[in-house]
């Protein structure tokens, strides 16, 4: 089983001086890459560059640059290097499959925030035996760097990522062979059905409420926000106060962040202790969120009619805030490490298809809240309808695999 912990790092002055300075020469790497790629194929009858010949030219780089590029590790500066060719990789699919292409793009200072070393041991080192009560990562160039370890780390660590949150640093550690802690059976099954009203909705009825944490910072993000906006164009990204706006924007969503993460993991831990299989639908998360598309007016030209677009950014803002996905990822990885099981079903038609008759039909959905059936009258509550349809679907995949 593979898992992955986050630490917190607490560098000294000079040492976080030198982590600003291994990201940003990991940057300048990224983007000078980027733009021999977009010269290659532009000026020298479309040639295409691929990872190997920029990885060979890195053993040119100490030669002429010893102070910035070659004082990183080798290993990091060519998963750099692969950073940039899985853009590549994932451009030409997207093309390929007639789809919105996104041609990688070059990287901020402030947008690039993450160095990888691929394997322990090759330029950084996880120090599993504390020294002086304290645990330490040493990173070349930068040396040891103490880390506030708040869990023991389990399995073989793997890689070893530094990322920047803010003004905060962490350790992202990679690890396989990861044992699992079985827990005992419960002999539960639930079902649950994922909302925005309610977070979700269990088949026993149970409601769990939706925090809405977003809309709970909606005001304090509004006044960030105009206030970044006060400032001219001209003098943006050059005095402090401007940057201080930032930060503040970024501090903000960063709390909202780590609020709805932290809900994710006790809510699924939760479910996880109390039941041996939770079943929920198979959700196309991208999909739901897609603006829709525009509407050409046909009687006049370059108009267009009303497509719900409004009403539409508002649902889509919603879904993202409750963080279905994440929670749903996090539930998985959970299951997995206690020895559960999670079961995802067709979420076709489970909040139109009565539990009781089996009928079918999109006038059974009275309300968003009211279900009632058209066929035998039967009314419930929508949500807890979808959870004992999604329930009703994981026991035939059950029956099937028996």
């Amino acid at each position: 089983m593979i898992r992955v912990y986050k630490f917190r790092l607490r560098p000294t002055l000079r040492q976080a001086r030198a982590l600003g300075e291994m990201l940003r020469d990991h940057c300048s790497l990224y983007n000078g890459a980027l733009q021999e790629r977009r010269d290659a194929y532009r000026h020298a009858s479309k040639t295409n560059i691929k990872y190997a010949d920029q990885s060979a030219q890195l053993k040119e780089i100490p030669a002429f640059d010893p102070d910035r590029q070659g004082r990183w590790s080798f290993s990091s500066q060519q998963a750099t290097l692969r950073r940039l060719d899985k853009a590549f990789d994932a451009f030409f699919r997207r093309v390929k499959a007639g789809l919105t292409p996104g041609y990688p793009r070059f990287k901020g200072v402030g947008h690039f925030d993450t160095v990888l070393f691929p394997k322990d041991g090759d330029g950084c080192r996880w120090d599993s035996t504390p020294r002086d009560r304290q645990t330490r990562v040493r990173l070349q160039g930068i040396g040891h760097v103490r880390t506030h370890q708040h869990r023991p780390v389990r399995g073989r660590v793997k890689t070893i990522s530094v990322k920047r949150e803010g003004k905060h640093w962490f350790v992202v550690l990679a690890c396989d062979e990861v044992p699992t802690e079985p827990l005992p059976a419960s002999g539960s099954i639930i079902g649950i059905d994922m909302g925005v009203t309610h977070f979700l909705t269990t088949s026993n009825g149970e409601h769990l409420e939706n925090p809405r944490y977003l809309e709970a910072s909606a005001e304090a993000l509004t006044v960030a926000q105009q206030h970044l906006s006060t400032f001219p164009k001209r003098t943006r990204m050059r005095s402090k106060k401007h940057r201080a706006a930032v930060r503040k924007i970024a501090k903000l969503h960063g709390r909202i962040r780590r609020q709805r993460r932290d809900h994710h993991h006790k809510t699924a831990k939760g479910l996880i202790c109390g039941h041996d299989v939770i079943a929920h639908e198979r959700l196309n998360i991208a999909g739901m969120t897609r603006a829709p598309k525009a509407k050409p007016d046909p009687d006049q030209p370059g108009a267009f009619l009303p497509n719900g677009a409004a009403a539409k950014a508002g649902l889509n803002r919603s879904i993202l805030d409750v963080g279905w996905g994440q929670f749903l990822s996090i539930l998985a990885q959970k299951a997995e490490s206690a020895a559960r099981r999670v079961i995802a079903v067709d979420a076709r038609n489970t909040s139109r298809t009565c539990p009781r008759c089996g009928h079918v039909a999109r006038e059974n959905r009275v309300t968003q809240a009211t279900f009632e059936c058209t066929a035998c009258g039967f009314l419930a509550n929508a949500d807890h309808v979808g959870a004992l349809n999604v329930l009703s679907r994981a026991g035939l995949v059950l029956y099937a695999e028996a």
